[in-house]
């Protein structure tokens, strides 16, 4: 909505032609006479008021900015009445409960950070405060709790109306395909905040919905790249009764998992729909020459598109006619006489990069753009892709003589060999293979593929008796250094930590922890060894210490 703005103009008194054989002389206007009204126009891309901001920039142009506002609270986790000191401290985040008796976790760095094997990925998407939480427990010695369930919960700002349509926006991180592997994210939801929490003093609850008063609200299938990482995802839902408090955590479905598996929330944005939809979205690929903008149109809503804050004069409707060049896009849209503003949109013309190595056979060319390439060395094109992108391709060429190649490799026993084109090997050999290679040269390639000597003992006895009194990593010289060894007890406490050991009756574990030797039982080991060829590999296990 458009404000008025009061600008003081002193008038200098001019002499005013009557005719062409008479002159009168008007009066000067006093510097008391009333001020001139100036107003901005918010939409013609002038500076009416002669302020020097133009539209959006000036102040007499405040709009209502559009961004969903959360209906849960606290939607980050940042808001805090204590800094959590341990795990299950979910309670110190303002608004938020334990909704199941095994309880989420709260992590920021004032306090505790997380489980040592299950570290979250940073940094975090928004602030420094995330949960977490498990689906599935397997703890060392005991027996598989794969419907143990963990799940957070609060009651909503506003309830969520029956028959209306709803976004549910989060983050969700994950530590390795290991340790944290896809899920299906459910939303649950109960018509009264009395219903939480649920399944009081049953650990074995499971779900919300194993008892009444819960509904599935809906569910999304999210899995990382393989890596620590987090990924953005949103559940559309639509309940059938009004909501009030709502649960987040995993499917019903038991795990099935081998290991105990965790995950993390953060940025949990739950809105109407329309508060999302009504944002600027893209037409065509940004490098396309018909690339425009669009929001939703709906009736009776007025429009008006700016870029870097200054109207496009007749760019009217939902439809950016064309673009602008590159900057900031932004949409006003007037309805009822409220004025709102869209997030900005920044348009930036797409440059990519793309770094090609090239193996050619030894009578083999290659085409970059006009240039025919036949030598080994190092080129550089710019070039249209196919969306009309600028590409500028940094290419590597290597020409290979006509040379047999020989490869020696190791394994550990019971994995495969994937190094020679298709081919598979398990076990330890000399294999002599010929094989066209995907730019059509013919190669043969003479592998020596050997075992690693590398030996994990699954008992020790650390009574002092000179015998098998540590337990340690061995190997010959295939092994060049233990880079970690971390042991832990059945309850997921790290007993032992080593870095960059060599393998010698020096190092290792003894049996010990503050002193005090450990009870007998089963212990986790995670360990990563570096191998003499440079590789390094990560291996989970288990040993039994025996007094």
């Amino acid at each position: 909505m458009r404000h008025l703005r009061k600008k003081t103009t002193h008038i200098i008194a001019y002499s005013l032609l009557i005719s062409a054989i008479a002159v009168v002389s008007l009066p000067l206007i006093s510097s008391t006479s009333p001020a001139i009204l100036m107003i901005e126009d918010c939409s013609n891309a002038i500076d009416d008021d002669a302020d020097g901001l133009i539209d959006l920039n000036d102040p007499d142009c405040t709009c209502e900015l559009l961004s969903p506002e959360s209906l849960i609270p606290n939607p980050s986790f940042e808001e805090s009445t204590c800094c959590p000191t341990e795990r299950s401290m979910l309670n110190c985040a303002v608004g938020w409960v334990q909704a199941s008796e095994p309880t989420t976790d709260l992590l920021h760095p004032c306090g505790w950070t997380g489980w040592d094997a299950h570290l979250p990925p940073t940094p975090f998407p928004d602030g420094e405060a995330i949960m977490g939480f498990a689906n599935g427990r397997v703890v060392p010695g005991f027996a598989a709790e794969y419907n143990w369930k963990e799940y957070a919960g609060a009651c909503l700002k506003r309830p969520l109306k029956a028959n209306n349509t709803y976004r549910f926006e989060f983050n969700i991180g994950f530590t390795n395909e290991l340790l944290s592997p896809r899920l299906d994210i459910t939303f649950y939801g109960t018509s009264s905040c009395d219903y939480l929490p649920f399944g009081v003093g049953n650990p074995d609850f499971g779900c919300p919905t194993n008892g009444p008063n819960w509904k599935k609200l809906g569910a999304k299938n999210v899995g990382g790249r393989g890596g620590s990482e987090w990924v953005k995802t949103d559940i559309t839902i639509t309940p059938q009764e009004d909501i009030y408090a709502i649960a987040i955590g995993p499917p019903c479905e038991a795990s099935g998992a081998n290991n105990t598996t965790y995950y993390f929330f953060d940025n949990l944005i739950l809105a109407d729909l329309r508060s999302f939809e009504l944002q600027i979205s893209e037409v065509n690929h940004p490098c396309a020459e018909d690339f425009t903008l669009s929001v939703p149109e709906e009736r009776n809503l007025s429009y008006q598109w700016y870029k870097d804050g200054v109207a496009l004069v007749g760019e009217d409707a939902s439809l950016l006619t064309k673009i602008y060049g590159e900057g900031q896009y932004q949409v006003r849209i007037i309805s009822e006489g409220s004025c709102l503003l869209t997030k900005a949109y920044t348009y930036n013309i797409p440059i990519i990069e793309n770094v090609v190595s090239v193996t050619l056979c030894h009578d083999g060319v290659y085409q970059l753009g006009q240039t025919i390439i036949a030598t080994s060395g190092s080129y550089t094109e710019t070039l249209k892709n196919v969306n009309n992108c600028d590409s500028i391709v940094g290419l590597t060429v290597e020409v290979l003589p006509q040379l047999m190649d020989t490869v020696a490799a190791k394994i550990f026993q019971g994995e495969t060999y994937n190094g020679v084109d298709q081919y598979s090997f398990n076990n330890a050999g000399v294999y002599d293979v010929s094989l066209m290679n995907d730019i059509g040269c013919d190669s043969l390639v003479h592998l020596q593929l050997d075992y690693y000597n590398v030996y994990f003992p699954n008992i020790f006895t650390p009574n002092v008796d000179g015998l098998n009194n540590r337990f340690i990593i061995s190997g010959n010289q295939d092994l060049s250094e233990i880079k970690t060894l971390d042991i832990y007890d059945r309850w997921g406490q790290k007993v032992y930590s080593g870095v960059n050991e060599l393998s010698n009756d020096d190092n290792g574990w003894n049996g010990r922890y503050q002193g005090i030797l450990m009870e007998q039982g089963v212990y986790t080991f995670i360990s990563t060894l570096e191998m003499n060829d440079g590789n390094l590999r990560q291996f989970l296990g288990s040993v039994l210490l025996m007094k």
